[in-house]
């Protein structure tokens, strides 16, 4: 997978750079954040880890409910 935001996954802690998220982790933010059109992440952590990432996408269904579109939240 190849993002154009030019986000690197070497996402490093304000408070200590020995402190890293692992490479697989933030590859994991960085293909949710690419897959949703509208919505939102929610990374949950315990311990200093990584150990849940919600996505939530919204859409609008129309009247007729044939049509999905996506919402902007």
């Amino acid at each position: 997978m190849t993002t154009d935001s030019g986000l690197e996954p070497k996402i490093i802690a304000a408070s200590d750079q020995a402190k890293k998220i692992p490479a697989e982790v933030a590859q994991e933010i960085l293909r949710a954040v690419a897959n949703i059109e509208y919505g939102s992440i929610e990374i949950v952590i315990h311990d200093n880890r990584v150990v849940q990432i919600e996505c939530r996408e919204k859409i609008r269904v129309n009247q007729s409910g044939s049509n999905r579109k996506a919402l902007k939240s």
